[in-house]
């Protein structure tokens, strides 16, 4: 299965049992996902067609901000599960079990990368030992408020860190989103905003509403779990791609453009950033537990399932945390 990304303007329709772009035939059997940059024109008759075939629609404006997806109907339910996801999210408890362990191993694979580059040379020690000291805290922590408190604190700690990661000099000293102001905030958004749509993509493969969270409070407009389980991967996929990207001088200053208060990237910056998403997501590792081998993205996938058997009381849910 291939993801298609459009950077041209033209109109995206249906044609011949098919979908056509421009007179480019694009395999429906074969796509997973369409990622829209440019300025694209499509009706109700494609919409309709990629639907019935599953396919996943997501829109990026000019800038290359990400701005929505067509998400098809659901095929995949399950009014079992979607109780027992509503009732783990209404009773503190069990919410609190869920969130408390999605920032364990979030946080679990931020050292990693901390201790990957601290023994090459970089000498973070210091945010290393802060990170542990949240970590004890979050063990304490009992309650939605406290989990997003200490996972802000190993956030900024964690941000605090890169300008000795990075070999390039930057100019790096907060998160700021909305809008980014700088080049590596563009970056963190603009990749995140990827793994975000990769796992709505992959909680669409399951029985999960994507709409029902346990970290991030649900609400409306927005697909909240696939904020919860991109925590998880942001630092395995997107941090140490952006790490990767700039040591390598794969992505500099050249590559954004800057209006009154943000920045943004060049088409050029992006082609090479999804290039790079797609040989990442392609990675593939030696799984622990099933014994051969498995894509990044289907990592993903897999998390969802372990959600889904600590739900039904299968399996007690434990959080995807890198062992390399």
């Amino acid at each position: 299965m291939e993801n298609y990304y459009i950077f041209s303007n033209g109109e995206l329709k249906r044609k011949d049992n098919n979908i056509c772009f421009n007179d480019r035939f694009l395999k429906i059997e074969m796509t997973n996902d369409i990622y829209l940059f440019g300025e694209v024109n499509l009706n109700t008759k494609c919409l309709n067609f990629l639907g019935q075939n599953k396919v996943a629609v997501h829109f990026f404006n000019y800038y290359g901000f990400y701005t929505g997806s067509f998400y098809p109907k659901e095929s995949n339910v399950s009014g079992k599960l979607l109780v027992r996801q509503v009732e783990y999210f209404q009773i503190e408890e069990k919410r609190v079990e869920i969130a408390k362990e999605i920032i364990k191993s979030a946080s679990d694979n931020i050292f990693r990368n901390l201790r990957y580059y601290n023994g090459r040379g970089k000498d973070v020690e210091k945010e290393m030992k802060i990170i542990k000291s949240f970590q004890i805290e979050l063990d304490k922590a009992d309650t939605i408020n406290e989990i997003m408190g200490i996972e802000g604190n190993i956030r900024k700690t964690y941000y605090s860190a890169w300008e000795k990661l990075i070999n390039q000099e930057i100019d790096f000293e907060k998160r700021v989103k909305r809008p980014p102001d700088n080049m590596i905030n563009t970056l963190i958004s603009f990749i995140n905003s990827l793994v975000y749509t990769t796992c709505l993509s992959e909680i669409y493969k399951t029985q999960l509403n994507p709409t029902i969270s346990y970290l991030h409070s649900p609400g409306d407009r927005r697909f909240s779990l696939c904020l919860d389980i991109s925590e998880i991967f942001k630092p395995l996929i997107a941090d140490r791609m952006i790490f990767s990207l700039l040591n390598k001088n794969m992505i500099s200053e050249n590559d954004f453009a800057k209006e009154s208060n943000f920045y943004y990237l060049k088409e050029k910056g992006r082609k090479k950033i999804l290039e790079e998403y797609e040989n990442r997501l392609k990675k593939t590792i030696t799984h622990k537990d099933l014994k051969r081998e498995v894509s990044y993205q289907y990592l993903i996938r897999l998390e969802c399932y372990k959600l889904i058997k600590h739900l039904l009381g299968d399996k007690k849910y434990e959080g995807f945390k890198m062992w390399w």
